[in-house]
């Protein structure tokens, strides 16, 4: 197996820190993307080893496995103990016989120890989970009121996947069993996805609720009125109180966005006024409004 240097792969050094990590994953991921290199073989064979890279070094327990054994990280536990094995051979050899036993490489273990016999015990016998796979999806705020199928493309695979309502932004979802083969009847790995959710509406999301600055005339401000709010889900008549003040909030309860895998709950649409003062007013609009403020 060839070795790939993943810190190499990401550009960032060995001491790099986990939001470095991230950050550098990110970028690269956008820019290698399948969909945004269709039919470049050289972006796709990129992309998988960005994904290979941020899987081992965005896990500290893979990425410390990785620094200690390279390549061969995946089968740290099964070095381990073999080295625990071999240790206790010579100890107990050493008291039985006197006599001690030279090292050997740890992926030498079962065969310094069986031979030819022992090799092929350790490999009929040893079951490797698969690697796991990290993908983005990119998405609009809308994308995400509904749940909703879509059918992904990892590795050259078509995977049908249901994007449940309410999904936030950066969060990560675990499709159980898409990711790498395992080796020797060893399980597959696992599917992660994070979401990047791109918010083209005016609104502001804060989980299920959303926040909305609604501009005001100051005559409906100051005298009352009706006004239509556009929701995500139609159009609201509200009434505006008389003397309403620059500032005021009001709440819309259940018209906000879909609350994660809570069928049927709904966050809430917190509206801000906003007074608008007139502009380019005649002298007479001037004249009138001198003479309220004198009342």
């Amino acid at each position: 197996m060839q070795f790939i240097d993943y810190y190499k792969v990401l550009g960032i050094s060995k001491n790099a820190s986990e939001e470095a990590i991230k950050k550098a994953y990110r970028k690269l991921a956008r820019k290698y993307h399948p969909d945004l290199n269709p039919n470049d073989k050289d972006a796709e064979k990129k992309f998988k080893e960005i994904n290979e890279a941020n899987e081992v070094l965005s896990h500290p327990e893979n990425r410390k496995k990785y620094d200690e054994y390279g390549k061969d990280w995946k089968h740290a536990e099964e070095f381990e103990k073999a080295q625990q094995s071999r240790r206790s051979y010579q100890q107990s050899n050493r008291q039985q016989h006197s006599r001690n036993f030279s090292e050997h490489d740890f992926s030498d273990f079962f065969e310094s120890m069986f031979g030819s016999a022992g090799r092929s015990y350790q490999h009929s016998h040893t079951r490797y989970r698969g690697e796991d796979y990290n993908a983005e999806l990119r998405l609009n705020l809308m994308d995400v009121y509904t749940t909703h199928k879509r059918t992904l493309t990892i590795n050259n695979k078509s995977i049908r996947i249901t994007i449940p309502a309410g999904v936030e932004n950066e969060q990560t979802i675990k499709i159980r069993g898409h990711g790498g083969p395992g080796t020797g009847a060893g399980p597959n790995g696992d599917l992660y996805i994070t979401f990047i959710i791109e918010n083209n509406s005016p609104f502001k999301r804060d989980k299920s609720d959303l926040y909305l600055d609604k501009e005001i005339d100051i005559y409906t401000a100051i005298l009352g009125g009706d006004i239509t709010i556009a929701t995500l889900n139609g159009k609201v008549k509200l009434k505006v109180k008389p003397e309403t003040q620059n500032g005021t909030k009001v709440k819309l309860k259940g018209k906000g966005f879909p609350a994660y895998k809570k069928e049927g709950v709904f966050g809430d649409l917190y509206i801000t006024y906003t007074v608008k003062i007139p502009k380019n007013l005649s002298e007479k609009q001037k004249a009138l409004y001198r003479e309220l403020s004198k009342m």
